[in-house]
């Protein structure tokens, strides 16, 4: 008897607890992206081209987000497709869900330098560096709430550097933006509210779980790779366990399995 009583305590403190981050959550409309910012190169006949990146500028709503660079100064020309070195990881971090509708790159005012014949020298910019340079994009990355996306950011070096003439050289970064998500996610709801399933996502021997929201019975499950996977909903006493099967991820989509409806014993 007293096993079961604090059990009951438990469970309700446990119900409590996800009710209240559900409420916080829900407070927030738009969700957060992961997002990963890489850089590679398109080549150039050059020794070697050092950028010293300061920061990624992402604007999405009319609002900018910075990145600020983890990396110190890098050879661009060391990374480039189909390579063994095909990019750099040059900043990550997350960002409110919805579409990008420019990117900047943001370089510091010393440390960029290039080499020529073995002779290396500064780089300088024709214009400031306060906002950055503009990266051409074929199309505005849309972000899906739950899932993860990289930036690829395509750096052509035969274009970016100017010969002033005299055997100097000047830095007009162009670059180009390519956005590939690199994870999905599934969602949908379960009724009844009473049955506060553990929802399980399950490939193979990986399992990713999560706990539907107790006062809509909505769940989503993110940061899956592509693939096909079963999902079963573990409910409290008093329900059956349920389970979908073949259910296909796709990245950077959401697979909604719309209302699932647990029985009773």
């Amino acid at each position: 008897m007293k096993t079961k009583f604090v059990y009951t305590i438990f469970s309700a403190l446990l119900l409590a607890s996800v009710a209240f981050t559900a409420c916080k959550k829900n407070e927030t409309s738009d969700g957060t992206t992961k997002v990963q910012i890489k850089m590679t190169d398109a080549p150039g006949d050059f020794d070697k081209i050092n950028l010293s990146v300061k920061e990624i500028v992402l604007v999405s709503g009319g609002k900018p987000y910075a990145f600020a660079s983890t990396v110190g100064v890098f050879n661009i020309l060391d990374f480039r497709i189909g390579t063994s070195n095909p990019d750099i990881l040059v900043a990550s971090g997350e960002m409110p869900t919805g579409e990008i509708t420019e990117i900047r790159l943001v370089l510091n005012e010393t440390g960029n330098t290039i080499v020529v014949n073995g002779v290396s020298q500064e780089l300088k910019t024709p214009s400031a560096q306060t906002s950055g340079w503009k990266v051409k994009l074929s199309a505005n990355p849309n972000l899906v709430d739950g899932a993860a996306y990289t930036l690829l950011l395509d750096f052509d070096a035969a274009k970016s550097i100017v010969s002033t003439g005299n055997g100097k050289y000047l830095l007009k970064p162009v670059v180009r933006g390519i956005a590939t998500a690199t994870t999905g996610l599934v969602s949908g709801t379960v009724l009844p509210l009473a049955s506060h399933p553990e929802v399980l996502v399950i490939a193979g021997t990986d399992t990713v779980g999560t706990i539907a929201d107790p006062l809509t019975g909505r769940f989503t499950v993110g940061g899956l790779s592509a693939g096909t996977y079963s999902v079963k909903f573990a409910p409290l006493a008093g329900y059956r366990d349920s389970t979908i099967n073949s259910v296909k991820v796709s990245l950077g989509q959401n697979t909604a399995l719309g209302t699932i409806t647990l029985r009773q014993n």
